[in-house]
């Protein structure tokens, strides 16, 4: 099963139409990039329009979106994302139970044998990269769940030191939390905050600690400042790009389906930002990319 698995909603959280219409490919590169976090498994776009993994795979190729990190965030899409990885070279797979699972699966009694499976995944295959994503949600889950998702973050972090793989966190109005808890347990050699959603202030915290800083569409929106003050003071060798798609479409698409071969905009949004050639930019990331994944 290489196709996506599942569909996003045609209308947002208020109720509203969705416009789902894809935009089109923007001017390639000049060196290769890589998506540090997607969801090729969670489709979006008109119906007929959805991309199936080949598709999305040349799209972003054309522009110079030479490789595709693929996030698995519960168990089926852990197990999705292992198989793509296996089947396409420019492809490769972190496995994790997203925080906002890690409740529903405490109540059911679920969790431990679901990490245990997450352990399982994470060793099947060279093509494994990461553990991720995993961390913590204060927006989605409430207090009552808080307890869960600490639990879950904790034994990810373990998986991922013990099997030497990158950790990918998700960490939603929960910055301090966070940090309490990696810096109480024994992480892996490379800590990554996708979507960094982060101050400039929480931004110098993670780089201090020797973490990677992912940045995504937001970092492109109008009202996004903080985000690129953050930005501004990510020390270079620290600095990755992800789309997060089929979620968080850079401007000036926001809103509309994301996917790998969008990256460009991004690359080019914080290449301007920074006051950088694009080109530089390119090679940074890429090489960021290799020390956090390794090479593929």
């Amino acid at each position: 099963m290489t196709e996506p698995r599942e569909r996003r909603s045609a209308t947002d959280e208020a109720g509203r139409k969705r416009d789902r219409s894809r935009p089109p490919l923007p001017e390639p590169l000049p060196a290769p990039v890589t998506d540090t976090h997607c969801h090729m498994d969670i489709a979006d776009g008109d119906d007929g329009d959805a991309f199936g993994v080949a598709q999305a795979l040349d799209a972003a190729a054309k522009v110079n979106v030479t490789r595709v990190v693929q996030v698995g965030c519960d168990l089926p899409g852990a197990a999705w994302a292992v198989e793509v990885a296996e089947r396409y070279p420019n492809v490769v797979a972190t496995v994790a139970l997203h925080p906002n699972e890690a409740p529903k699966l405490a109540e059911a009694g679920e969790l431990d044998a679901a990490l245990a499976e997450i352990d399982r995944l994470a060793g099947s295959s060279p093509r494994v990269r990461g553990i991720g994503e995993t961390g913590l949600d204060h927006f989605r889950t409430g207090p009552e769940g808080r307890a869960a998702q600490e639990y879950s973050l904790r034994a990810h972090a373990e998986i991922a030191r013990r099997r030497g793989l990158a950790l990918t966190i998700h960490d939603r109005d929960a910055h301090d939390d966070v940090l309490r808890v990696l810096d109480d347990v024994e992480t892996p050699d490379c800590v990554v905050f996708h979507c960094f959603s982060g101050n400039e202030t929480f931004a110098r915290r993670v780089a201090e600690r020797g973490w990677y800083l992912s940045f995504a569409g937001p970092v492109t929106f109008k009202n996004a400042a903080e985000l690129r003050a953050a930005l501004a003071v990510t020390p270079p060798e620290h600095l990755l790009v992800e789309t997060d798609a089929p979620f968080l479409t850079p401007h000036p698409y926001r809103g509309r389906p994301n996917a790998s071969y969008l990256v460009p905009l991004t690359v080019r949004f914080i290449a301007e930002a920074l006051g950088q050639d694009l080109e530089a930019v390119c090679h940074t990331l890429q090489a960021n990319t290799d020390r956090a994944f390794g090479p593929w």
